[in-house]
């Protein structure tokens, strides 16, 4: 079976689709306007091993807010389309990823519950290019709460404003990896004690 989502979403202020296979080879197309934001978005595709379209166009001339919380809304919304049933995956997964000075720690459990904590560095810069650094909790908090999963993501240091924000993608494209993925020892079997997930 497939494991694909694809979303589409139309508001006044942005237009974004997304597809995402997660049983893909790493095949990144990604177009959002904002240079730093479609260099994680890479991170986030070839470290997952997902096949990742998204082709967003939005309001940049006031600013690139809603261009990154659409895409990241539609972005989760596909994850957890391609999920499916969620019979026979791992459901936890986690990742620590060094960039240089910088470390990124990722643990996520496909629960069905939307959760995030996240901790990174205080005074980072507020600016890598057009991308507000700020940005990055807000697109954890959106697309958790469309994929509805629990992650948290913890750096304890860092000096280097893009090494912070990238090994954070990094760390959670493979931590989403680890737990999307089929476990062969539990094909057919959901795992929840619950019986959902």
């Amino acid at each position: 079976m497939n494991r694909v989502g694809r979303v589409e979403r139309a508001t006044k202020e942005t237009s974004v689709l997304v597809e995402i296979d997660l049983d893909g080879h790493g095949k990144v197309d990604v177009s959002t306007g904002v240079g730093f934001y479609d260099h994680m978005l890479d991170q986030l595709g070839r470290h997952g091993l997902f096949d990742l379209t998204v082709k967003t166009e939005g309001d940049l001339h006031i600013d690139s807010h809603h261009t990154i919380e659409d895409t990241a809304l539609a972005l989760g919304a596909a994850f957890k389309q391609a999920l499916g049933d969620k019979v026979g995956i791992y459901r936890f997964g986690n990742c620590t990823v060094p960039l240089d000075e910088s470390l990124a720690q990722v643990t996520v459990d496909l629960s069905g519950r939307p959760y995030l904590v996240h901790t990174e560095p205080e005074n980072m810069a507020p600016m890598i290019g057009e991308y507000d650094t700020t940005m990055t909790r807000h697109i954890l908090e959106s697309f958790v709460a469309q994929a509805q999963i629990a992650l948290h993501v913890h750096v304890p240091y860092g000096r280097n404003a893009h090494h912070i924000v990238e090994c954070q993608f990094k760390a959670l494209a493979r931590a989403l990896r680890y737990a999307s993925e089929r476990d062969p020892r539990a094909a057919g079997i959901l795992p929840s004690t619950k019986g959902a997930l």
